[in-house]
């Protein structure tokens, strides 16, 4: 028979390794219906009339009891809130609330997942969870939104979410900076002078002639100009990286209008059956 110990020592978990460094990654969409908020806890939430007793409620769902004195918590609190606001505003079903509220806390984690740029991975991921719940294929998709309700969902979290997608990435990721040190090959090593190095040597008198060294002064020269070489590089090696950032800012922007537009002349064909107006009259009863 085997010990006790020895079998438990046997069977001790290792502790998982974390990656440093998270590369984006594209994500599978999947049917969201009562996956973060209960019909229980949908129904807590419509019960509450102001807007303190429904932030209490989120805590309660979510652990978020020290919204009011931490900055992150309060961001999630804030982005979770104003989420249920639009879905009630709307007057979705709680099925869809469940699932509109379960969208936007997806694409929220995958933001935050990598401190990469990954707007384009979240965007995709957005609207493959908006087909998800707006085609009839099951068991890969339902149709719970309407046309309109899709296009008034990708309204709002483009003019929301994606517009704060930067801010989301700074506070909830960490900052990745670039180490970069160069190496000269070709280039002269400077030795230090015996008299630099040994201290121990008597300090020769100000009249003497030894303290006027050519050679000692020359090698100081080449110090004075090697250490000047090597600021006006990295001057100019940060001029070079502050240009290419803005940059990479602008196209990024550009690439979120780009995807807001194919977005729209995609669902407005959609829209040419659909009797909006009728949502209007029925959504103002």
């Amino acid at each position: 028979m085997v010990p006790t110990g020895e079998k438990a020592s046997e069977e001790e978990p290792k502790e998982p390794s974390i990656p440093l460094v998270i590369q984006p990654k594209k994500h599978k969409s999947k049917i969201l219906v009562w996956s973060d908020l209960s019909v229980d806890a949908v129904d807590r939430l419509n019960e509450s009339l102001n807007a303190d007793h429904i932030k209490q409620v989120l805590a309660d769902i979510f652990v978020l009891d020290n919204w009011k004195d931490n900055l992150k918590t309060g961001i999630i609190m804030d982005l979770y809130f104003y989420t249920l606001q639009f879905a009630r505003e709307e007057g979705f079903t709680p099925e869809k609330i469940s699932t509109f509220f379960s969208i936007i806390k997806e694409i929220f984690e995958v933001c935050i997942e990598t401190p990469f740029g990954n707007v384009d991975h979240t965007f995709e991921y957005f609207k493959d969870l908006l087909h998800c719940h707006a085609v009839n294929h099951p068991p890969y998709s339902i149709e719970l939104f309407s046309p309109g309700e899709v296009r008034r969902i990708s309204e709002y979290t483009i003019n929301t979410f994606f517009r704060h997608f930067k801010m989301y990435k700074y506070v909830f990721t960490a900052q990745v900076r670039l180490d970069l040190q160069i190496t000269y090959i070709g280039m002269p090593t400077v030795v230090p002078s015996e008299d630099a190095i040994n201290v121990n040597d008597e300090v020769a008198p100000p009249g003497d002639e030894d303290v006027h060294d050519p050679e000692h002064e020359k090698a100081l020269n080449q110090d004075e100009e090697l250490l000047q070489a090597k600021e006006d590089l990295k001057t100019i090696v940060k001029n070079f990286l502050t240009q290419e950032s803005k940059k990479i800012e602008g196209k990024v922007e550009d690439q979120v209008q780009a995807a807001v537009e194919a977005l729209n002349s995609k669902i407005d064909p959609l829209l040419g059956n659909v009797p909006l107006k009728k949502e209007q009259k029925g959504k103002k009863k």
